[in-house]
């Protein structure tokens, strides 16, 4: 049994489904540990899962801190957030050892680092599975500071140590805590995993190298070869009323921002998604922004929906720059709109404008219906949607779910 933890909301587990799929397809025994309130979403796709019954809501976590976390648009709040959050992770490392018990190999998150140390204890292989780049390199800064300051050898390892602290912070003291009242003493040799690389301690990235090309002064024990997309067990019938609206002559703009939308007031910026679809003469899908009155003909608004079936068949589509959804986006062939709210997003965005595929971003605090709009009509330029249609080819042709699950196999 490959056991594979995974942290944070239905976005971040999607590439971790994918890469299930994918060892399944190769005839592993599989199963995904994670938040409870993900049991049904991940058994749909057939994967056996693993519940953590100690989350944010059975922890009473003070709704503040949410906040903080996710709309932290520097670094330094990042670390903030990650230093206050992480004195609630001990109840949970608690399940996810657990989830560890009886495996021959484990895949973890990077925010899941228990992961490693349990493996040491059991002397199984474990694989570092991340949904972004990483590991140092000095091509380029890491995605919490690329796009916010110059790019120098300095501050590109700056950016690596703060990105990896971080990570780090989160779990360290649990599994300290957690390791000393189960076995009365530190894991052996404990300290920070990340760069411990090597046959049986690979790494996997899930991201395309047309979008952040694989550096070459990484280890050979570190595998890029593309986003890890997930495979729908069966095709997407959308509603009546979505598909009469696909229908149209017009393509329509996609406009959602995940979990992003679970904080803050949702009806406001969704009446302002709304202004600005109008003023821009555009037609709009919008997702996840709360009960908006009166809606134009114009706009419908719909809930969860496959991105890899919906994305395809918009004009272009409007996210928070989340690591998944702009994977997603870049592949649909179509320009993205970026509006960051906090943490990597900001990286993301910035990406998609350098490779020709993005208008400027627009951070959340920054949002304006006339700044939208204008947006919005920016996904008429002939070079933005060339760009798009070749990234999206290029993305389309990687295998990268398949060829990282190939790397696990064989360490397994």
């Amino acid at each position: 049994m490959i056991t594979i933890l995974c942290a944070g909301s239905r976005g971040d587990f999607q590439p971790y489904i994918a890469l299930a799929q994918e060892l399944m397809a190769l005839g592993k025994a599989v199963r995904i540990a994670g938040n409870r309130s993900f049991a049904q979403f991940i058994q749909s796709y057939g994967i056996e899962f693993f519940p953590i019954n100690a989350d944010m809501d059975s922890l009473k976590v003070d709704p503040r801190m949410l906040q903080m976390a996710a709309s932290a648009d520097n670094p330094f709040k990042m670390l903030l957030a990650f230093n206050k959050m992480k004195e609630y992770g001990i109840y949970m490392v608690h399940d996810y050892f657990a989830a560890c018990e009886g495996s021959e190999l484990i895949v973890y998150h990077p925010g899941c680092t228990i992961g490693y140390f349990a493996a040491q204890l059991y002397g199984i292989p474990a694989i570092l599975a991340a949904p972004f780049p990483m590991h140092r390199t000095n091509e380029y800064l890491s995605v919490v500071m690329y796009g916010r300051m110059p790019a120098n050898r300095f501050t590109k390892s700056l950016s690596y140590t703060l990105l990896q602290g971080m990570l780090w912070m989160a779990s360290k003291d649990s599994i300290k805590g957690f390791w000393q009242q189960k076995f009365g003493q530190a894991p052996a040799d404990f300290g920070m995993p990340f760069a411990r690389l090597d046959a049986r301690h690979p790494a996997v990235i899930s991201c395309s190298n047309a979008v952040f090309a694989r550096p070459h002064d990484w280890s050979a024990d570190i595998h890029q070869h593309g986003y890890w997309f997930v495979r729908e067990p069966q095709p997407y019938v959308p509603s009546a009323a979505l598909a009469d609206f696909l229908a149209h002559d017009t393509k329509p703009i996609y406009v959602g921002f995940g979990s992003m939308t679970g904080f803050g007031d949702q009806t406001a910026l969704g009446e302002t998604v709304v202004q600005a679809l109008v003023k821009s003469g555009k037609r709009g899908v919008v997702s996840g922004l709360g009960q908006i009155a009166n809606l134009p003909e114009s706009i419908i608004a719909i809930d969860a929906v496959p991105h890899s079936w919906l994305f395809p068949q918009m004009e272009a589509v409007c996210h928070h720059g989340g690591a998944g959804t702009t994977a997603a986006g870049l592949r649909a062939g179509v320009p993205n709109i970026v509006v960051p709210f906090a943490n990597d997003q900001f990286a993301w965005a910035q990406r998609g404008t350098d490779l020709g595929v993005a208008p400027r971003a627009i951070a959340r605090k920054q949002v304006t219906v006339d700044r939208l709009a204008q947006a919005f009509q920016q996904v008429d330029s002939p070079s933005l949607r060339h760009n798009a249609t070749l990234l999206g080819q290029q993305i389309e042709h990687e295998s990268g779910a398949r060829r990282c699950a190939e790397v696990i196999a064989a360490v397994g």
